[in-house]
């Protein structure tokens, strides 16, 4: 069974920083465009970043310039560092692996940007 299993979230101050990853297990994962979304509460998921199995990457409009999506296909690990966090940032974040018609979610790992 396809596993994505995520870290790195906690709590940080306005204009801190959190690096999240998500380790990928029984998949083929170089095949697959990864991403992040976000859910805070009383809100829909939402895209924040995503990387295509060639690198290609892709942000929301809210993150421009303080996200970073990187993938290691060795290590089977997509990351999402975030800098400048801000209050709005705060959310469960998701990893998400795609392929054609298939996608596997992750179980979230929760983000609270407050001082």
């Amino acid at each position: 069974q396809v596993q994505l299993v995520e870290s790195g979230g906690g709590l940080v101050q306005p204009g801190g920083s959190l690096r999240l990853s998500c380790a990928a297990s029984k998949i083929a994962f170089s095949i697959y465009a990864m991403g992040w979304y976000r859910q805070a509460p009383g809100k829909q998921r939402e895209l924040v970043a995503t990387i295509t199995s060639g690198g290609n990457t892709n942000y929301a409009d809210s993150v421009k310039g303080r996200f970073t999506i990187s993938r290691d296909n060795a290590k089977n690990t997509v990351d999402l560092q975030m800098n400048t966090l801000k209050p709005e940032d705060t959310a469960v974040y998701y990893c998400n692996a795609a392929w054609l018609a298939i996608t596997h979610w992750g179980q979230g790992t929760q983000v609270t940007v407050s001082s």
